[in-house]
């Protein structure tokens, strides 16, 4: 798509470093979130308008990416960018939501004579920072070349995945395996605390190793400091986890992993951890490698 003018709707810890890099290429012409105070900064620090409303955003652009908490955000976010934006409008969802939203949000932005693509995103807020971002695509591949741009200025790589759906799909089978290495890295270090091993030697041995991972790497130190306010939240990941196991359910698949981390961080939260990284599952492993 030639002379985008694009916007981002959700200035969170995510979206905030990503419509930084659409600033820095010259693609962002507004930038909007719910709470305005964070809209007026952003607007500050990147030297945009500020827009009154997401109905106004939706008028002045025409690529508007999404990176908003939950399902019913994005239907309503999406409701209003249909109402107001000009035809030929491509809204990019990098929510982690439902396949069945991303397929009713597209129906939405078609009626208007728009386009939708799902296009969650991992790489975690050091990936949106850094502007290696995966971003796993469902949609129209036509749709997806004309936004391609847009992906371009915060991905490391933009997989088309199929159609509508599919990349939420795709999100789905990245957060069982994020679950999962969560739950077995959590639980080695513990167990590493409780023999007496130094963390400054036992970590590097581990990446070097076949156990070595993402999480190990970028966690591991920072979770045996008690660091927990780095990164991705629990409650998030629970609440993605909550989709996961209806497809699951719907697939006939194992859903044990995903109960077991349900259940996990369902303690952390009731706990009052929701805003901690999911990394404080450590808390969990200490208990039980004491008890």
């Amino acid at each position: 798509m030639s002379d985008i003018k694009a916007g981002f709707v959700g200035l969170g810890a995510m979206g905030r470093p990503m419509a930084g890099h659409l600033s820095r290429a010259g693609l962002l012409a507004s930038a909007w979130t719910r709470t305005p105070a964070n809209t007026r900064a952003v607007a500050v620090e990147l030297g945009l308008d500020e827009p009154a409303s997401l109905a106004e955003l939706a008028a002045r652009c025409n690529v508007i990416a999404l990176c908003v908490p939950a399902d019913a955000h994005v239907l309503a976010n999406v409701e209003v960018i249909a109402t107001n934006a000009q035809p030929g409008t491509i809204v990019i969802d990098h929510s982690t939501v439902s396949s069945v939203t991303a397929v009713q949000a597209c129906e939405r932005m078609r009626v208007a004579g728009g386009e939708f693509i799902d296009a969650p995103v991992s790489g975690g807020v050091e990936g949106a920072r850094n502007g290696k971002l995966s971003i796993m695509v469902g949609g129209d591949a036509s749709a997806l070349e004309r936004a391609r741009p847009v992906l371009e200025c915060y991905a490391a790589k933009i997989s088309h995945m199929g159609g509508i759906g599919a990349g939420q799909n795709t999100k789905a089978v990245n957060q069982v395996l994020v679950a999962g290495i969560a739950q077995a890295v959590c639980e080695g270090l513990a167990l590493g605390e409780a023999l007496g091993l130094d963390a400054d030697s036992l970590i590097p041995t581990l990446l070097a190793g076949a156990a070595g991972n993402w999480f190990l790497d970028k966690r591991g130190a920072t979770m045996l400091r008690d660091e927990f306010q780095v990164g991705f939240k629990l409650g998030l990941l629970h609440k993605d986890l909550k989709i996961v196991r209806e497809l699951a359910r719907d697939a006939g698949t194992d859903r044990s992993g995903i109960e077991k981390s349900l259940a996990d961080y369902a303690v952390l939260m009731a706990q009052g951890h929701a805003d901690d990284d999911i990394s404080a599952l450590i808390r969990l492993k200490r208990a039980a490698a004491s008890g």
